[in-house]
């Protein structure tokens, strides 16, 4: 085996995604997995999964409201009990004290409209996800807000 390949280290971009995965193994919701991370000058500030908030059963516990209601993915976001990851990255900083302007998301999956919305308002300046997610509204948001939202394979 060469040196070279012995030693091979994971680029920042996977490094930090494969973290994103982990957390997302957290997550509480019956539908999607999700997981997110702010990252500022190479430091992990914050992390997130979706999940129900303080104080409420998990779906995992009580069931999946977005199923019994037949909601498709990407639709009425309101009609769920948990909170997205990113939220909950963001809310976990707020709650800390620690500034994540300019910071970057990484995120299991692209951000809904909502998400967006919010990392725009937090001055996130960059988004790394891995999946897709089906809400045209949040493409729409990204590309007119001009936030730099790239996919990782």
């Amino acid at each position: 085996m060469k040196n070279e390949e012995k030693h091979k280290r994971p680029s920042w971009n996977d490094y930090f995604m494969e973290i994103t995965s982990l957390v997302a193994t957290r997550s509480t919701c019956l539908r999607r997995k999700v997981g997110a991370i702010i990252v500022k000058d190479k430091r992990i500030l914050s992390t997130g999964y979706n999940g129900a908030p303080q104080n409420l059963a998990h779906c995992l516990d009580v069931g999946c409201l977005r199923q019994q209601m037949n909601v498709q993915p990407g639709e009425r976001h309101e009609l769920c009990r948990g909170i997205h990851a990113e939220q909950n990255a963001i809310i976990q900083a707020a709650t800390s004290g620690t500034n994540i302007s300019g910071g970057t998301l990484y995120s299991t999956h692209y951000p809904c409209s909502l998400c967006i919305k919010m990392l725009l308002n937090a001055s996130i300046s960059k988004v790394y996800y891995l999946e897709g997610y089906p809400d045209d509204l949040s493409k729409q948001f990204a590309k007119e807000s001009g936030l730099d939202i790239t996919q990782l394979k």
